[in-house]
């Protein structure tokens, strides 16, 4: 199965990142991608953490974001991963940071919420995503028969939650084959960990580690680190977008290479805890 993780550098424009996403998905679509990829925020990058309130959509109705993912997966006719948008939880001051999952039928499949908020002080920069997110309660994952003969199922996570192990091994042990992280990590913590973090998540998994980020300058002055990857069971790098601004990384993932990993070094069964 061909999967293509879509990078951004998303602006506080709604319409400007739409149409940049549409673009991304177009060209995943005709490099043959059944899966793509969104970035964390790919419809929205405010000026200051509270703008995303004003965006926010109550899942399962229409919204210009969930429409715009609805429309395109069936036109594509592709998986698309949205990303992630900010979905109404009844205060208004909070929301949801919501990946979504359409089908190439233009029908959503999975939700997942972001568990793990993402906190950070370094003197210099300071994050808290507590002011404006819920917290998710739940792992989700979904079934994806792919063209290949094989039903992938895939587990979702967002960004800060990749520090998290165990919510991974959750997802091993439903039998996940592929891991998805849409992203937007800092330029500080993704140069030091990102990579690393990724690969881990694949190797201790035996799985497929999917992850779109964004990458670049934004206007609101925060550097976003990118380096969207596909990356292998064996923790080998199987496409990469390597620079800045906004672009397509591409990989086909094999199964019958998953299944002769996990012959081989049947790890996943050896589990004590």
């Amino acid at each position: 199965m061909k999967a293509a993780t879509l990078q951004m550098v998303s602006a506080p424009g709604l319409a400007e990142n739409l149409t940049t996403a549409r673009s991304l998905l177009e060209a995943a679509a005709g490099a043959g991608a059944e899966l793509a990829v969104l970035p964390e925020y790919f419809c929205l990058f405010g000026h200051k953490d509270t703008d995303k309130l004003a965006h926010q959509e109550r899942w399962g109705e229409p919204g210009p974001i969930q429409s715009f993912l609805s429309k395109a997966s069936k036109e594509l006719g592709i998986w698309i991963a949205g990303g992630t948008f900010p979905v109404s939880t009844g205060d208004p001051a909070r929301v949801m940071n919501t990946l979504a999952i359409y089908s190439p039928q233009g029908l959503p499949v999975a939700r997942y919420d972001k568990m793990h908020l993402f906190r950070f002080d370094d003197g210099q920069k300071t994050y808290d995503e507590a002011r404006t997110l819920e917290a998710g309660a739940e792992p989700a994952w979904f079934d994806l028969p792919s063209r290949d003969g094989h039903t992938w199922r895939v587990g979702l996570s967002i960004c800060y939650d990749l520090r998290f192990p165990e919510l991974y091994r959750r997802y091993s042990a439903a039998g996940c084959d592929l891991l998805l992280v849409p992203s937007a990590f800092t330029h500080v913590t993704g140069q030091a960990h990102w990579e690393l973090l990724l690969r881990a998540r694949a190797v201790e998994n035996l799985a497929f580690v999917a992850a779109a980020a964004q990458g670049g300058e934004h206007l609101n002055g925060r550097r976003t680190w990118g380096h969207s990857m596909l990356v292998g069971p064996w923790g080998g790098m199987l496409a990469e977008r390597s620079r800045d601004g906004a672009g397509v990384a591409v990989a086909e993932l094999d199964i019958a290479e998953l299944k002769a990993v996990r012959g081989r070094l049947p790890a996943l069964d050896h589990r004590r805890l």
